[in-house]
């Protein structure tokens, strides 16, 4: 696991934005890796384990009841296991309809607890995606920040699966534009979660303020 020159990549992008590396918080991405692995990117110091399938999650959990970790949810969440994820995870990545808003804050209340989300935006409109379009994000935004036990975070995106930079950055730009319009003096949307594996750094220059990296640091998944 090559954490040091991940960090090392991620600050030179920081750099050439502006910015501090502190301000971009790295999500390491579990999903397909066995606990070990989880383990040792808990000793290198990345306390912030993502997870896309909730059994998966919450297996590795069980197995690891005293993680000193904060559990991610970065995929797409089915409403019939919103009662298995609700006070599970730190922050929900993956809220997409109101129908799903509806069904966690009904589990919330059931639990007395408040969860922390960030609204999915299919920036780049792609069909076989999940995620609210931009279009339809302040309405969502509106539903669920009404809801009295969710906190909207801020926004989540996947670029697509490209190596055209342009894209890439046009993708990212428009996820903080978005926030940018959306955002309030109550309503803060500090969180920009957005770059992966093969692009983490143009989301970094672009305002990503946690990044989802898995290939990068554990090379390819073993499921």
């Amino acid at each position: 696991m090559d954490v040091a020159s991940v960090r090392s990549s991620l600050a030179a992008a920081a750099a050439r934005a502006g910015r501090a590396p502190d301000e971009v918080r790295i999500v390491a991405v579990t999903k397909g890796h066995p606990l070990e692995r989880a383990r040792e990117a808990a000793a290198a110091g990345l306390l912030d384990l993502g997870e896309n399938r909730v059994q998966e999650a919450l297996a590795k959990q069980a197995a690891w009841p005293d993680a000193p970790v904060r559990w991610h949810l970065i995929g797409h969440l089915q409403r019939n296991k919103v009662r298995l994820v609700v006070g599970r995870f730190t922050l929900i990545h993956s809220l997409d309809s109101i129908r799903l808003a509806d069904a966690l804050d009904a589990a919330c209340a059931a639990a007395g607890l408040v969860q922390d989300v960030l609204l999915e935006v299919n920036v780049a409109r792609e069909p076989q995606k999940s995620g609210v379009l931009p279009e339809d994000a302040s309405a969502l935004l509106a539903h669920a920040a009404g809801l009295g036990h969710l906190a909207v975070r801020g926004l989540m995106t996947i670029a697509p699966f490209t190596e055209d930079v342009a894209v890439q950055r046009r993708v990212f730009r428009g996820l903080r534009s978005l926030r940018d319009s959306l955002a309030t003096s109550s309503l803060e949307l500090a969180v920009l979660s957005m770059g992966m594996s093969g692009d983490f750094e143009i989301a970094v220059e672009e305002g990503a303020t946690m990044v989802r990296l898995g290939t990068v640091l554990f090379g390819e998944r073993v499921s």
